[in-house]
């Protein structure tokens, strides 16, 4: 016998609301928010035009350039922010292993997605960042919005840009940015807020005023962890771009979602290959220029 049958009916079964009244709610806020996207539309599509503007400009550049070029270009940023010949070396490998695969073009409008996408989150992000450290109440109030941020599964971004955006690589790049934004606001918060009280009073003994110490001092001294927080970002870009492919993000993800769908191994391993290469070239080129600026920051501080 289970226990639910000699229990009172209400322990067994969870009261819930009337199926009814919630279809109506749903159906009462979905109307709403519609309502709200269409008055809004034309203004929403002129704030976002520029976004679409510089995305496409950034893809074609990439893309129609000479491969030679991008690869020296992307060869001579890796070496100078890393100073590292291993790191530049297994780039210009994984680059070349690319481009031979047939993937070039592919990984170009997918390192402009993630290029438009991090820059954005460092604008957005630093400045929330520093607010977040500036004030005990602005952190308390943007903390928990972080945490829904973070845990959200990264499918639901989808829904509220596709009604607002419709289909294309405008709501894509919006979902990712939401998606990769909270490591840059933490990270950065984290990083002010962890400069040393005493170098704060050092600033305050000789006159500086609150921009001169957040300029002068807190930021630069932040820098290593803001370089965490924009490392964070960029891989958390990547793995968005995939889940971005479903509503027209084109790319490395939309062959993987190709591959998925048509179930082709082959295509979904390489185009994987190609995005980890992606990833781990951001990863060690960033931690490198971060462990520079630590113990440039050290030396200067000791």
């Amino acid at each position: 016998m289970a226990l639910c049958d000699v229990l009172p009916g209400f322990l067994c079964k969870f009261p819930a609301f009337d199926e009814a009244s919630i279809r109506m709610a749903r159906k009462t806020v979905d109307d709403g928010f519609k309502a709200i996207v269409r008055s809004y539309i034309d203004l929403i599509d002129a704030a976002v035009q520029p976004l679409q503007w510089f995305l496409n400009y950034l893809e074609r550049l990439f893309v129609t350039s000479p491969w030679p070029i991008i690869l020296i270009l992307m060869l001579a940023i890796v070496y100078f922010g890393s100073r590292n010949i291993r790191i530049t070396i297994g780039t210009a490998v994984s680059m070349l292993a690319i481009g031979l695969l047939g993937l070039w073009n592919d990984t170009m409008v997918t390192l402009a997605m993630v290029t438009v996408c991090t820059l954005i989150a460092i604008v957005i992000g630093i400045p929330i960042g520093i607010m977040m450290a500036r004030s005990d109440r602005v952190q308390s109030f943007i903390n928990p919005i972080l945490d829904v941020m973070q845990t959200m599964p990264s499918f639901v971004y989808l829904i509220p840009v596709v009604m607002i955006f419709g289909i294309g690589k405008v709501p894509g790049l919006i979902a990712v940015v939401i998606y990769a934004v909270p490591p840059m606001i933490r990270l950065t918060n984290l990083g002010i807020r962890l400069v040393d009280k005493e170098v704060l009073e050092a600033a305050d003994a000789f006159g500086s005023s609150g921009w001169q110490k957040l300029k002068n001092v807190q930021m630069p001294l932040a820098l290593p962890t803001i370089m965490a927080g924009i490392n964070q970002t960029i891989m958390m870009s990547l793995a968005m771009v995939v889940v971005a492919s479903m509503v027209g993000v084109g790319g490395l993800g939309k062959n993987v979602l190709q591959a998925i769908n048509n179930q082709f191994f082959t295509v979904g391993f390489l185009n994987g290959f190609a995005l980890v290469a992606i990833a781990i070239i951001f990863d060690r080129t960033s931690q490198a220029y971060g462990r520079r600026l630590q113990k440039h920051s050290e030396v200067i501080h000791g």
